[in-house]
């Protein structure tokens, strides 16, 4: 018997500005609802204390995810030195404070330098990554610590934007992976005193940026058209991936699992179109044969 759906077919990305004091997967089941969208994911959660860009995909556009997920990310944090808590930000309780000594921009800056480039980090105990299939978090508010092995990630560049007594206020350029409290943590006891996070916003994932996003006010206001104007094409974060055109009657022999043989000099992953209709993920063999990888069904139900 066929699962039942609970609302509409609909397929593409969101931006959504993720507002302060919700988790992500409250902020995903608030749009999934206004859009009455059958299927729905979110790529890369925030912690509640974070607010900022949330790409959110719809129907289809969730097998898309994985591709978001490996995006590099942007961040502006506020971080308070000679406070450390348990969480790593204010949502945790103090478990140390020290004095901050006094530091010139000078020192900050090459404080800062020493983060810049491929580094490893520890995976904070309050985070989702899973250990023996337990969430860290899970352990951590059974008050467990378990070692955690350092993981490579990349940071591409920090500014300093502001500076105002004990707090710090940065611009973070990071692979994924990166994870802002341990970053900031670090930094606090590079410079001897501690640091946590006050203040965290996602600037930009990948292509997307935060000017693009709407908040869920601002999407609570339009008319369905205009919501639905909002929604970013499924293929759009994938437009690096050569392409290929089939006709009609090779789109049909994709769709249904068979390979192709055609005339073309690519080799690797392609996204697949018919005319103007985007089909899916395929992979050019070294033989000149096309193989379907990841078809997608974008057609009214």
């Amino acid at each position: 018997m066929a699962k039942r759906k609970n609302g509409r077919d609909i397929h593409g990305i969101l931006l959504l500005d993720k507002r302060l004091g919700v988790s992500s997967n409250r902020a995903l089941q608030e749009v999934k609802h206004l859009f009455n969208a059958n299927k729905a994911g979110h790529t890369g959660s925030l912690d509640p204390l974070a607010s900022g860009l949330l790409p959110i995909c719809f129907g289809e556009a969730t097998k898309v995810s994985g591709f978001m997920l490996d995006d590099d990310k942007r961040y502006q944090v506020v971080v308070r030195l000679g406070v450390v808590t348990d969480t790593g930000d204010a949502e945790g309780q103090v478990i140390k404070t020290r004095p901050v000594p006094s530091l010139s921009d000078d020192e900050i800056l090459a404080c800062l330098e020493n983060f810049v480039g491929d580094i490893e980090q520890v995976p904070p105990m309050y985070s989702a990554l899973k250990i023996n299939g337990k969430k860290l978090y899970e352990l951590a508010r059974q008050g467990k610590s378990v070692e955690r092995k350092a993981r490579p990630i990349t940071i591409y560049k920090i500014n300093l934007l502001n500076r105002q007594e004990a707090l710090l206020t940065l611009d973070v350029w990071c692979s994924k992976g990166t994870y802002i409290r341990t970053l900031a943590e670090d930094i606090g006891e590079r410079l001897g005193c501690g640091g946590t996070v006050i203040e965290l916003r996602r600037l930009a994932a990948g292509r997307f940026v935060i000017d693009e996003a709407k908040t869920i006010e601002q999407l609570q206001a339009m008319s369905e058209n205009e919501q639905l104007n909002c929604l970013i094409p499924v293929d759009k974060p994938i437009d690096s991936i050569p392409a290929v055109d089939l006709s009609e009657e090779q789109a049909n022999s994709i769709k249904q699992g068979q390979n192709l043989t055609l005339k073309n000099s690519l080799e690797g992953p392609v996204r697949m179109y018919t005319g103007r209709q985007f089909l899916g993920l395929g992979e050019m063999l070294m033989d000149g044969k096309l193989a379907p990888k990841k078809i997608f069904n974008m057609s009214p139900s």
